[in-house]
Parts: C-alpha cells; sequence; structure tokens
C-alpha cells in the first residue's frame, strides 16, 4: 500500500460524516413515541371520562326507573340504555365508536348505603349496575409499527357504576299518613309478607317509610343533641274519636279496655285554618307532625320506643299500635280535608319543604244516618253530592282529595282489599267502585291505566284480584310504602364493591 492510498484510508476511517443518522433514527421513534403516549393516551383519559359520565347517568337512569311501581328488569335496562353512549342512546358519541354495555341487578340487604327494601320495586332487586366498554384507535402510537416497533392500535376502554333506588337526598317532605282504622281492618290478611290483621299489616307499611325518611338534615342526622328536623310525618285516622283518648296509652297499649272512644264523623270545612281539636272533640290525628321516629337521626335507624309516631304505627315491643275498632262506618272525606289543614299548617313552619298524603283503605264509604256532624254538632242529611252529606260518600271523598291535589298536595292512594262493588250511597250517573274512587284520588289521575299514584296491593288476600293498578302491579303492601319513599327520594350512586 503506498503512502497516497494509507492517507486515504486514515481519512476514511476518521470521517464522522452521516454518522447523526443513526441517532436521529434512535430519537425519532423516541419523539415520536411520547407524543403518542401524550396526545393518544390524553385522548383515551378524554374518552374515557366521556364513557364513565354516560355510565353514571345510565346507572342513575336504571335506579330511578326501578323505583316505578310498574318497574320490570326490561323498563330498568331499556331506560338505561336511553343514557348510554351505545347507538341510539342519548348519549352517543362518535369518540366511542360501537360502544358495548352490559346490565345487572342485585338485592342488596346488608349495606347501609343501601336503603330501599327490594320488593320496593317491581323488579325484585335495589341495584343496578351498568358497565360500558369501547375501544378507540390509536393514531401516533401506531406510527411507531412502521419503525419496526411493535405497538397498540387500539385502547379498550371499560367504565363501571353502579346505582341504588331511594337513598340520595331526599325532597324535605309533610307526610300527613291516613290511615283506615275501620272494623272491616280487623280481618286476617294472609298474605305471605305479612300474615297478620290488615292494620297490622297496613301499620308495617308505615314503619317501613319510616325507615326510608330523613328525620334530620343532612348536617345533623349523626347527633340526636343537634337535630335539626327535615321530614315530618303525622298519623291520622278514620273513624273520627274523642281527643282526649287519641293519646298513646290509648291507642298502643294492647288492651281493648282502653282503645279510643269513636265519636261522629267531623266535617271539617276545606280550607279550614288548621287547630288540633282538643278536649273531647273529634279527630282525625292521632300523632301531630314529628321528626323523632328513630334515636340516630339518619335515614334507616333503628326506631326510637319513645316516638308516639313509632307507638302509635306499632313499632315498639308491646305496643299493638293503631287500633282498629271501628263503629261508624266509613267516611273519609272529613280526614282529608283535616289532613290538608294539618299539611298546611306544617309546610307554613317548615319553608321549602312540600306536602304528601297517603290514603289507606278498602275505598268503601257509606256512613249512616247520625255518624255525621256538621260544623254546629248537628247531624248531616241526605244533601246529595254536596259535602257534607250522607249522599255520594265515595265521590266527595275524591272531591276532598283532588282539591288537597289542587292546592300543592301529592295525594298517594294505596287500595287495601278494596272490592269491585260497594259505594252504596253513590247512585244513578255516580255510580262508582271503591276501587275507582281510590283511584281517582290519587294525584295525576287520568285513566285506569294511567293513575302514576294509585297502588293496590297486589297480594293482599281479602278482595284479590277484585282491584288492580295499570300503573304499580304486582307490589305487597310493604313494598307500595317502599315505592312511594322511592318517589320523595333521589337515586344515589354506590360502590361498584357493594353487591
Amino acid at each position: 500500500m503506498n503512502l497516497q492510498t494509507h492517507s486515504l484510508f486514515g481519512r476514511f476511517l476518521k470521517d464522522e460524516r452521516g454518522q447523526i443518522i443513526p441517532w436521529m433514527t434512535f430519537l425519532s421513534v423516541l419523539v415520536i413515541g411520547a407524543g403518542g403516549i401524550t396526545v393518544d393516551l390524553g385522548r383515551a383519559y378524554v374518552c374515557y371520562r366521556q364513557l364513565q359520565a354516560t355510565t353514571d347517568a345510565a346507572a342513575l337512569a336504571g335506579a330511578y326507573a326501578m323505583g316505578q311501581g310498574s318497574a320490570t328488569t326490561d323498563t330498568v335496562t331499556s331506560a338505561v340504555d336511553l343514557y348510554t353512549s351505545t347507538t341510539g342512546g342519548a348519549n352517543f358519541n362518535t369518540n366511542l365508536p360501537s360502544p358495548t354495555r352490559s346490565v345487572t341487578f342485585s338485592c342488596v340487604t346488608d349495606s347501609a348505603m343501601v336503603a330501599a327494601p327490594c320488593q320496593a320495586s317491581g323488579t325484585g332487586y335495589n341495584v343496578v349496575r351498568v358497565t360500558q366498554t369501547a375501544t378507540i384507535p390509536t393514531f401516533f402510537i401506531r406510527v411507531l409499527s412502521v419503525m419496526g416497533v411493535n405497538s397498540a392500535r387500539s385502547l379498550t376502554l371499560t367504565s363501571t357504576a353502579t346505582a341504588t333506588m331511594a337513598s340520595g337526598q331526599n325532597d324535605q317532605v309533610n307526610v300527613a299518613m291516613v290511615v283506615d282504622s275501620t272494623a272491616s281492618m280487623q280481618t286476617q290478611d294472609n298474605d305471605a309478607s305479612c300474615g297478620n290483621t290488615r292494620i297490622y299489616c297496613a301499620l308495617q307499611g308505615v314503619r317501613t317509610m319510616l325507615g326510608l325518611l330523613a328525620p334530620c338534615t343532612a348536617s345533623t342526622s349523626k347527633s340526636s343533641a343537634t337535630c335539626t328536623p327535615y321530614d315530618q310525618v303525622s298519623l291520622l285516622t278514620f273513624p273520627t274519636v274523642a281527643s282526649t283518648t287519641a293519646s298513646l296509652s290509648a291507642e298502643t297499649d294492647c288492651k281493648t279496655s282502653t282503645t279510643p272512644s269513636v265519636v261522629p264523623y267531623t266535617t271539617p270545612a276545606a280550607g279550614a285554618t288548621w287547630s288540633a281539636p282538643t278536649g273531647g272533640a273529634g279527630t282525625y290525628q292521632i300523632t301531630d307532625y314529628a321528626s323523632d321516629w328513630t334515636a340516630s337521626n339518619s335515614v334507616g335507624g333503628s326506631l326510637s320506643s319513645s316516638s308516639t309516631l313509632v307507638n302509635g304505627s306499632g313499632g315498639t315491643s308491646g305496643n299493638c299500635g293503631l287500633d282498629a275498632k271501628g263503629g261508624d262506618g266509613t267516611y273519609y272525606a272529613g280526614a282529608i280535608y283535616a289532613a290538608q289543614s294539618s299539611l298546611v299548617a306544617a309546610k307554613a313552619a317548615a319553608p321549602g319543604s312540600r306536602n304528601v298524603m297517603i290514603i289507606l283503605s278498602d275505598g268503601d264509604a257509606s256512613a249512616s244516618s247520625g255518624k255525621m256532624v256538621d260544623s254546629k254538632g248537628k247531624n248531616v242529611g241526605n244533601n246529595g253530592n254536596t259535602y257534607p252529606s250522607l249522599d255520594d260518600q265515595c265521590h266527595q271523598a275524591i272531591t276532598a282529595a283532588q282539591y288537597a291535589a289542587s292546592n300543592g298536595t301529592t295525594v298517594y292512594t294505596i287500595a287495601y282489599g278494596a272490592s269491585s262493588s260497594g259505594c252504596s250511597t253513590d247512585k244513578g250517573s255516580l255510580s262508582i267502585t271503591p276501587c275507582q274512587a281510590m283511584m281517582q284520588m290519587s294525584s295525576g289521575y287520568v285513566s285506569s291505566t294511567n293513575a302514576p299514584n294509585f297502588y293496590s296491593d297486589a297480594t293482599a288476600t281479602q278482595n284479590k284480584g277484585q282491584c288492580t293498578s295499570g300503573s304499580n302491579p304486582n307490589l305487597s303492601l310493604k313494598g307500595i310504602f317502599g315505592n312511594i319513599s322511592a318517589q320523595l327520594t333521589k337515586a344515589r350512586l354506590i360502590p361498584n364493591n357493594i353487591t
């Protein structure tokens, strides 16, 4: 090798031109990879949040639908689908191509976060879980495959949400519980969900509802010392009893010798200013509006034995609660007007609250002569369909309930053992059945198939099958009270591990 050749070879070995190319290739992979991670994963995070939001919305929609009296797993699933990101859903999003969803149900009885009983829903469940899965393509990360890097061409996103009905913050309500205590309520209901006298079963339903209402505001619900009343409940009944005997001892000690004295039905005027009767005057109210039914002051707390409301509804050992003594037949227009007046006063004392009336009866009204008195204490006669009157007693009740509804009260009616015949004082063009009367008394009544606030105990043994609710079928008495509570509260999301 001559000197010139040696010199050229040496320069070639020392020449560093072009050595940046491998480094540029390597750095390009890093830059593109970092950009891919930033852009693609950033986009994936946004898509995931969108997917989770729609899953939350779908679960809440399902929990709300679960609280409807006509709920089935199919209707709940349909409500879920309305809010998913799937095709046709209200939250369909082109960023989430072809997502899938699954819906599962469960009955939870051991969690403080799930207050509603499973029988409060026609589905038989109280919790719904929704899972959505979507696969989104990557754009920058996949470019790495051109450079020989095994990179993801898509990312799979999965979101889950679990919700329950009637367990969130509820509206502040004043509830007038108007419970029939006429002689017919002494009969036995052999329904497997109760298996006792009808008055016992009715009061069991009342206690179910107490367990779902909020006695105190959220900020004071854990301390009995600082409880600020929130929901308030009053127990009313018919027939009328002497106010001096509507006391705790007379109503709850299970001794027939101390049952209340039944007096003729009073007929308070519509819109009359509320004043609780005193002395021997007839009263429909057994307990005043109270929020003291649980010592813990929280939703679902153990019922308190010191509460007249709890004792009046038979909620403590040795107390039978409201006695179905009867004696004056059935006439409930006066009870409805009295309940409405009491609700107006309760709302005035709790601004921002709303009024609810729950009327439980078999729906038949046919009090006899001498069993009703007017404001002057004189016996009421046959005055046609004009309150108060011995005539058209079922229609008078309908008018009274409609008056309450027109003045802002939501009226729920529960036909308990209602018959397909009765209302004997309503004749001619006003002929009506007890079942129809209860239906038309409910707020929002449109027709026999569209009466959202009308319930009928589908499992009661007396007159079974003679009165059904097209809007709220297949609910036991306990389930009905739970379902009404669901209308007063909000569905809520709960942790996914609660099943």
